[in-house]
């Protein structure tokens, strides 16, 4: 079986590494002959700080599904076409938008100072903060600041593209049209009902809806509806995670949970 696992919020907690508890049970799930995948809304620049390098050759979906790497390196990236991205730049020009701009490893940032994207931003100093004029490809954009937020919002909602917003942060996440984490996994080989996902935000819900099992963190309302169950994030929540991973772990649970499936 296979487990995808999103980073923040689901397996690290308050930017922080995934922690040696976590790190030794996903490594039991691959010494019993499961597969582990990481898919986040991280890119991978920024994925590879918050895993132990022994994790750095796992498969990983980045930007939301924009990127892919296998075996420590990038294989596959999505990026905006000319005429999507010029029309996003125009709305970054007429509304004041301060963003975080991704390609496959540099960025443009423009944001505030103190922003707290900046905690996850490169800390190893592996990429390089550079003009969004130079960057050669455009993979995610990170809307921060705006002197109309709902506006840009409703105008990005009109093209052709993946739009996600964080409230509690108040930033718009966009991505390429067609780019989620469930078209990264297809890009992977993986095929629907073969995988258990963990999740916690809403860029979760493709991933979740191709599970079997899907298993949300915390309480998200715009994923609730798609989580065939639920752990609750308090101080217990890697031993309440590494118990769940013991469960799954088991051939039998998982024929269970198949028959389970079926009969619903």
């Amino acid at each position: 079986m296979k487990f995808v696992f999103d980073l923040d919020g689901t397996i690290c907690f308050k930017g922080q590494p995934v922690s040696e508890k976590l790190l030794v049970s996903l490594e039991k799930l691959k010494a019993r002959g499961h597969e582990v995948i990481f898919a986040s809304a991280r890119p991978i620049r920024d994925l590879l700080p918050i895993l132990h390098k022994r994790f750095h050759q796992y498969a990983m979906i980045g930007g939301n599904g924009s990127m892919i790497a296998l075996n420590g390196k990038i294989i596959s990236t999505v990026s905006f076409n000319e005429e999507t991205l010029a029309e996003i730049v125009q709305l970054l020009k007429m509304f004041n938008i301060t963003y975080l701009i991704d390609s496959e490893w540099d960025y443009a940032y423009t944001g505030p100072a103190d922003h707290p994207i900046l905690n996850n931003l490169d800390p190893l100093k592996l990429a390089r903060n550079i003009g969004l004029h130079k960057l050669t490809t455009v993979i995610k954009i990170l809307m921060l600041t705006s002197d109309d937020m709902n506006e840009v919002l409703q105008r990005l909602n009109k093209m052709d593209i993946v739009v996600h917003t964080h409230g509690d942060e108040e930033i718009i996440d966009i991505s390429p049209q067609g780019v989620d984490k469930w078209s990264g996994l297809q890009r992977l080989g993986i095929k629907e009902g073969e995988y258990i996902a963990f999740g916690n935000d809403a860029n979760d819900i493709t991933m979740f809806q191709h599970a079997r099992p899907s298993i949300m963190i915390g309480d998200n309302a715009q994923l609730k509806p798609f989580a065939t169950e639920q752990l609750i994030l308090n101080e217990n929540i890697e031993t309440n995670l590494v118990t769940r991973l013991d469960e799954l772990c088991s051939m039998d649970t998982l024929k269970d949970w198949g028959t389970l499936q079926e009969t619903k």
